[in-house]
């Protein structure tokens, strides 16, 4: 039984949906650490990006049930960087719950897709060098439900302005907050306080910093490589600089 003070998760009150590579992981081991959050049983639950779950009618307890009960004061959410890409993901979460409040983090779309590639690599999922993936990813993306759509994106997923229109399609901008990832790297507890005060909670003061996911990369990303991706992002990140209010020189680097 329930203690007085505790309750069950029935509904999500936060969701962050990416974008993969961009310090979801960082911001879920301070989230975990905030005494009113509860965060699921493991980081990625994968439930609305999962078609399989949604090709019948849906239990949302199977949401639910992996999450520990919580203070009546406290919020839960979780953290599924695919959610983001996945174009029905958006659009389910708000039929769950319209109301629930999103957190996005955006990394320079050019050094994301070289963090995308190397974490294959040390997965041993990825058998082509850098460029020839990425050339070779319109041809295995074709298929958009299959895995490899998740698997080999390292270009699409960064096109991240195509999949914030569909969040600000189904959610006000007030519900939505957006983190460059430059800046939580380098302005760790500011942006955290911002977070907090965003989900309506207490701050919480970092004792230490603490580096989450960190794949050792193979090489470094070469300066022909980068000027590549420039070439395929130039426009993307003018868009974002417009429709986000952002400066962004140092994604133009």
């Amino acid at each position: 039984m329930l203690g007085p003070k505790r309750r069950e998760v029935k509904q999500l009150d936060f969701i962050v949906p990416g974008a993969q590579k961009s310090a979801t992981t960082a911001l879920h081991y301070f989230l975990k650490r905030h005494p009113q959050i509860a965060l699921p049983d493991r980081q990625e639950l994968h439930f609305f990006d999962d078609e399989e779950i949604f090709s019948r009618p849906v239990n949302y307890q199977e949401l639910h049930r992996h999450f520990p009960a919580i203070a009546h004061s406290g919020l839960a959410g979780e953290v599924t960087p695919s959610y983001l890409y996945w174009r029905p993901a958006i659009e389910r979460i708000h039929a769950y719950n319209p109301q629930i409040k999103l957190i996005i983090l955006l990394r320079n779309p050019v050094d994301r897709a070289f963090a995308h590639w190397n974490m294959q690599r040390f997965r041993n999922l990825e058998p082509l060098d850098f460029l020839d993936a990425l050339k070779e990813e319109s041809r295995r993306t074709a298929q958009a439900s299959s895995i490899e759509s998740r698997r080999f994106a390292y270009v699409e997923r960064g096109f991240y302005s195509a999949q914030l229109e569909r969040v600000f399609k189904f959610f006000p901008r007030p519900q939505v907050h957006v983190v460059k990832f430059e800046d939580f790297r380098d302005r760790k507890q500011k942006i955290l306080d911002r977070i907090f005060d965003f989900l309506g909670l207490k701050r919480l003061r970092i004792t230490r910093d603490s580096d989450r996911n960190v794949v050792p990369y193979e090489r470094a990303m070469t300066p022909d490589e980068r000027k590549y991706l420039f070439s395929v992002f130039g426009l993307e990140i003018e868009k974002l600089e417009q429709m986000l209010g952002w400066h962004l020189a140092d994604w133009k680097l």
